[in-house]
């Protein structure tokens, strides 16, 4: 079941390149469906562009759910890749998992703090550079010590806590759907009465983890505009 990471130094500094390969996957699906979606539009959109179109209203939905668009209509684009490319992240492990000498080569890169955690940065970070971008870096300076001079320290930890919660949420549940499945395909190699056992509920958790992968893009996605709103809206 334990399987290790392919890792390489290079320059001091160690990389794991299954995380490499499987970010450029992700990346280069999320790109392919942006280009098919988009090279032959039509007024009356049907199949693939009706599916975009779709997920941008769904996106600009979540926006106005948690600030204005005047506002919020600038993280339209940020929102539908972030909800594209987290979903897509979170399916390639359910399939299947490759691994070669030991060592584990596809996955979900979701599945890895690393990763889930450098998109937690990413996103509270673009939320400090928004905030001061809109509002200037006085004016913002003041937010974290509002009402009282003492919440200084207390907004600090919240910052922390916003990027660990954020990124540790998806990684949870992620890196827990692929390890059950595991255990349920080493059930199949244990004879005929192992694959009876475990075929069912292997089907029925695979449908189930579509299930979660698709909640945990739209959670990350929301959390990420409610960041993001708090930061830049006068009236949070």
């Amino acid at each position: 079941m334990h399987h290790e990471a392919p890792l390489i130094d290079i320059f001091g500094l160690t990389f794991n390149l299954a995380n490499m390969l499987m970010i450029t996957v992700a990346s280069a699906i999320v790109l392919i469906i942006a280009v098919l979606s988009t090279r032959r539009l039509a007024m009356k959109p049907t199949g693939i562009q009706n599916f975009m179109e779709w997920i941008m209203d769904f996106v600009k939905g979540i926006i106005n759910s948690t600030m204005d668009w005047k506002d919020g209509g600038r993280f339209h684009v940020l929102g539908i890749t972030l909800l594209m490319y987290v979903f897509v992240a979170n399916m390639l492990g359910l399939p299947f998992s490759v691994s070669y000498n030991g060592e584990l080569w596809w996955k979900s890169p979701t599945a890895d703090p690393v990763i889930t955690l450098t998109l937690a940065v990413m996103v509270v970070g673009l939320s400090h550079y928004y905030a001061v971008k809109l509002k200037g870096t006085a004016e913002y300076g003041k937010e974290f010590f509002k009402p009282f001079w003492f919440m200084f320290p207390i907004k600090i930890i919240e910052e922390f806590a916003n990027t660990l919660t954020l990124g540790l949420r998806l990684y949870g549940n992620i890196y827990a759907g692929e390890i059950l499945l595991g255990l349920l395909a080493a059930s199949l190699a244990t004879g005929v009465g192992g694959h009876l056992a475990a075929a069912l509920p292997m089907l029925v958790w695979q449908g189930f983890s579509v299930f979660v992968g698709a909640i945990q893009a739209f959670i990350f996605t929301m959390l990420t505009m409610v960041y993001l709103s708090h930061k830049v809206s006068n009236d949070h």
